[in-house]
């Protein structure tokens, strides 16, 4: 009887240990240059519609705290699905999307959607 309850007490603080998240490791991203645009359009990121992404250091990122649209019609000419803009970006990569606390587009010079073959 007293393997058993060594086996339970021990069996409960094992269960209560692994039931504690984790906190999830941020990395913070301040005042740099990036490319903007619509991630499945531009970017070739797999997704279900049109999603603002950014692409840091080659890699790119779905944005959360700003939307496709927030910065005019994502589907003109030289809107985000058919454009790739420059900006600079404030805020933190977390569990692989870029939390923005800000956006502010470069410049007005866009490159355009490549074309397909």
């Amino acid at each position: 009887m007293k393997k058993l309850s060594i086996f339970l007490l021990f069996a409960t603080f094992v269960f209560i240990t692994n039931a504690q998240e984790t906190p999830t490791k941020a990395t913070k991203i301040e005042k740099k240059q990036v490319e903007i645009a619509c991630g499945e359009c531009m970017f070739k990121m797999d997704g279900k519609g049109c999603d603002l992404a950014v692409k840091i250091d080659g890699k790119p990122y779905f944005v959360d705290g700003r939307g496709i649209n927030d910065f005019g019609d994502a589907h003109a000419d030289d809107g985000f699905c058919n454009a790739i803009r420059k900006a600079t970006v404030t805020g933190e990569i977390v569990e692989g999307r870029f939390k923005a606390k800000s956006i502010q587009l470069a410049d007005t010079k866009k490159t355009k959607k490549p074309k397909s073959k």
